[in-house]
């Protein structure tokens, strides 16, 4: 079992992470799919009027965007059933563990990022807490790591258990949760307003100019 990380809310200074102790004992898992298509996971087998497990070609989670692209048949099913993403935050061993995990055994993933105040909060209103690593394999989402019990949710959305990835195959770089949004261009500086040129001094003797002296 590993820690999870959590972030406060109200102080980000530094990002002070928060050891959270997780439990999760390994149980059997039932992948279900309702009459609507919503896949969900659960340690409860499915009872005789629950709809076959089936999962829609492809159908995919609003978590994640793996696209599949260069896979093997049977892979890019998958991954386009349950498009897996993991959550995770720098300095933490849990995430790390977590994403070599996904790694070795040739789990194709996107990897997001929580650094700044808005992904604090972006993680908040997606898990209900702000704890890392999180893992979502279509709509199921896996609070804290646990090699067990990621294995097995992995094992029943029907992920191969060794790396079948074809050679070079590489996952895309880690993006934070919220987008960066560029800053404006400054605009440029108004031009001054033209100023009317003073009348030139006359040279002739007068009276601004009583000796007539010329400039």
């Amino acid at each position: 079992m590993h820690p999870t990380y959590k972030f406060s809310l109200h102080r980000l200074t530094g990002l002070a992470l928060l050891l959270v102790a997780t439990g999760a004992m390994a149980q059997p898992v039932y992948r279900q799919v309702d009459k609507n298509g919503k896949v969900s996971f659960s340690d409860r087998a499915p009872t005789a009027s629950s709809e076959p497990a089936t999962g829609r070609q492809g159908e995919s989670g609003s978590l994640g965007s793996s696209t599949g692209a260069g896979l093997p048949y049977e892979l890019r099913q998958v991954t386009q059933r349950y498009p897996v993403t993991l959550y995770t935050s720098e300095e933490c061993g849990a995430c790390s563990a977590a994403r070599t995990l996904l790694v070795t055994r040739g789990i194709p993933f996107d990897e997001r990022t929580v650094k700044s105040n808005a992904d604090v909060d972006a993680l908040q209103r997606l898990s209900s807490q702000s704890s890392v690593p999180l893992l979502t394999i279509g709509s199921q989402q896996l609070k804290g790591y646990s090699d067990a019990e990621w294995s097995q949710y992995l094992d029943a959305a029907g992920y191969p258990k060794s790396n079948s990835l074809p050679a070079g195959y590489r996952n895309g770089p880690a993006r934070p949760l919220v987008a960066q949004q560029t800053a404006p261009a400054p605009r440029a500086p108004a031009a001054p307003a033209a100023q009317t040129a003073p009348p030139a001094a006359s040279s002739e003797p007068g009276p601004s100019n009583p000796a007539g002296i010329k400039f």
